[in-house]
């Protein structure tokens, strides 16, 4: 670090000991004035509004400052990694933490996320210290090789080295608790605004000292791990994460909703990362995006940049300067590094992984009900069950529009052949041409004939590592089902697909909406509702809300709480959600969006919405004036709003 890096440390610490003396001074103000309202009114009046008005300002206050202060850290879900169970990695470790001058970690924690952190149980926004973890992500242990893990843990570890000056461990303490403090300042807490600006003021005061720390960090990984292995996992980390965003959006959600947990989890993401390298090579080589506010790291070219050995004075003088040899991320040592892959770990620093990958799955997966199968059954019940969704959502809808009952495949090419279908169609969609009113019936047909095909066993899923799974016949040719599609939208030989389907296996008589027990996605929630004039919390799913009676006034914190873990268990979709077993007399209604015929908004400072029922009833909604938010709670609101007064 540079001579000032000191002066700069020196000024964070003292910017971060402040956060307790604004506090102080403004708990202090607020007395100063109660003295000053109360010394005015007569002795009697005084005595008697004293203690009441003490209560409700200086008291109410301090405690929300207390609670602003009070930073709760939580402990990610994850197993612990003792020395006598791996003895290798915490010799890398310890070697990572002789280079940055700490002592080792008091524990190490493998965890689900492709991730590394050292997190410590800290006081006073981080002014006293504690115990100290490091968080390993399982990704990391499966895809790094043992240099590049050294230099992300190295890393990790120098954020506290006293290599960077006197203060900095307190400095990057409390810039991480600040870090967690200020976005839970609720605009509701008295208290917040002065904190809120204090925190402002405090990240302009620490960003230089930050910017620094980060690259120091990067500095002893570099010296400890090597440049080149130190750059390769500052392109990995955020790749990884990336991949990994990508494996449970696209393999793990699916299957979750459903109702099913594939039985290897972790195995499944080597899978993909094996599968992937060309997206992993893409992921490695973009920009990453910044993760917040108080994200301390500077950007990835920059700090790769600060890594890479300049050209020597010798090479400058020979060849003239280009503006591609004067980039630094276009320099030759970069671009040698950025082109290597994620090597597989050449040494086992813990034994059994794939026995730890499944001891994780069941701390950071637990099933909650669902059932757990291999990766082929559960990508193939959750593509099923997406199906057997659109299709239900589409039959409903034509079934309105033709006013006539139309469950299943066999029913909807009795509409082709009468010609009711395109007349349905078009009262459904009715500002589209006749081509895409003609595109979307073939796609609803080839929809019905997909799920035809696999309720009859005459198809099956293929699954694929690498892009979309597909229906297959049983032997996996392929069953042409767009040209049978096409054929079947045709009035003229909709009765000839029908016998040429029902001869070959075809059920075309299995309903869309007889299926298993699924579990909606859900989006977000919000607590402290009244829903028709009773208080009310509300989960928003990808198929409907869930209505869940609420708690009485100042239980908020407890009520997020609830409607989280029921988030976490899952909303089963299509059925009557279940009471919580230690609440007997709470009954959760869940409203489809299908049986929402529309929503009207309400004017004034607080909206309110009112959903027309299609069974003639109405359900009226408004914030309380205690009203909160699961994260993306509003948002996630908004467009369910959005989705319901719009045509479906």
């Amino acid at each position: 670090m540079s001579r000032n890096a000191p002066p700069v440390a020196t000024r964070s610490a003292i910017a971060l000991a402040g956060f307790p003396v604004v506090a102080g001074l403004q708990l202090a103000a607020v007395l100063l004035l109660l003295w000053a309202v109360l010394s005015v009114l007569p002795s009697a009046v005084a005595l008697r509004a004293g203690v009441p008005l003490s209560i409700a300002t200086v008291g109410a206050l301090g405690y929300e400052t207390w609670r602003a202060l009070h930073t709760r850290r939580r402990t990610p879900a994850g197993v612990a990694v003792t020395r006598r169970q791996a003895p290798k990695l915490w010799e890398l470790i310890d070697g990572a933490a002789a280079a940055a001058g700490v002592r080792p970690p008091d524990g190490v924690t493998v965890v689900a996320d492709a991730t590394a952190a050292l997190g410590e149980r800290t006081r006073v926004l981080g002014l006293i210290g504690g115990r100290r973890d490091l968080y390993l992500g399982l990704p990391l242990l499966q895809a790094l090789p043992p240099a590049r893990l050294r230099a992300v843990v190295a890393h990790e570890l120098a954020h506290g080295s006293p290599k960077l000056g006197r203060w900095a461990p307190l400095a990057y303490r409390g810039r991480v608790a600040v870090g967690r403090m200020a976005p839970r300042l609720s605009r509701r807490n008295p208290a917040g605004a002065v904190l809120r600006a204090y925190a402002r003021f405090y990240r302009r005061m620490d960003a230089p000292f930050s910017r620094a720390q980060e690259l120091a960090a990067d500095r002893i990984a570099a010296d400890h791990a090597g440049v080149a292995d130190a750059v390769a996992a500052l392109r990995d980390l955020p790749a990884l994460a990336g991949m990994q965003r990508l494996f449970h959006a696209e393999y793990v959600g699916p299957g979750w909703q459903a109702g099913y947990v594939p039985d290897d989890v972790f195995g499944g993401l080597l899978r993909v990362l094996a599968a992937r390298s060309v997206e992993m090579s893409m992921l490695r080589a973009a920009e990453p995006a910044p993760s917040g506010p108080w994200d301390t790291h500077p950007p990835l070219a920059e700090r790769v940049a600060a890594l890479t050995p300049e050209p020597s004075p010798a090479a400058s003088d020979t060849a003239p300067p280009s503006d591609a040899a004067s980039a630094p991320e276009e320099s030759p040592a970069e671009e040698t590094v950025s082109e290597e892959k994620p090597a597989e770990p050449d040494e086992e620093l813990v034994p059994d992984l794939p026995a730890l990958g499944r001891a994780l799955q069941a701390v950071a997966f637990p099933p909650r009900g669902r059932t757990v199968v291999s990766w082929d059954e559960c990508l193939s019940f959750a593509r099923t069950m997406e199906m057997e969704r659109e299709a239900e959502a589409a039959l409903a809808a034509i079934s309105r529009a033709s006013d006539a009952a139309v469950p299943d495949a066999a029913h909807l090419l009795t509409l082709v052949a009468d010609g009711r279908l395109r007349a349905a169609a078009g009262a459904v969609f009715p500002d589209t041409s006749p081509e895409e009113i003609t595109a979307r019936i073939v796609d609803l047909l080839g929809l019905m004939l997909a799920l035809a095909a696999l309720r009859g066993g005459v198809a099956r899923w293929r699954h694929s590592w690498t892009g979309a799974a597909e229906v297959v016949a049983v032997d996996g040719a392929n069953l042409n089902l767009a040209e049978l599609a096409a054929a079947a939208a045709d009035p003229e030989t909709a009765e000839a697909v029908r016998t040429y389907l029902t001869e070959n296996g075809f059920d075309l008589a299995a309903r869309a909406d007889q299926r298993a027990a699924a579990r909606a996605r859900v989006l977000g929630g919000l607590v402290n509702l009244s829903a028709d004039g009773t208080r009310t919390d509300l989960l928003i799913t990808d198929l409907g809300l869930l209505l869940v009676p609420g708690l009485p006034r100042g239980r908020g914190v407890e009520a997020k709480r609830r409607l989280t873990r029921i988030a976490a268990d899952g909303v089963p979709a299509g059925t009557e959600p279940p009471a919580e077993p230690d609440s007997d007399q709470e009954v959760r209604r869940f409203v489809p969006f299908a049986d929402v015929a529309g929503v009207t908004v309400l004017p004034g400072r607080r909206k309110g919405w009112v959903l027309g029922l299609r069974d003639g009833g109405n359900l009226s909604l408004r914030p309380a004036l205690d009203a909160d938010e699961l994260p993306g709670g509003w948002a996630a609101w908004d467009e369910a709003v959005t989705f319901l007064a719009g045509t479906r």
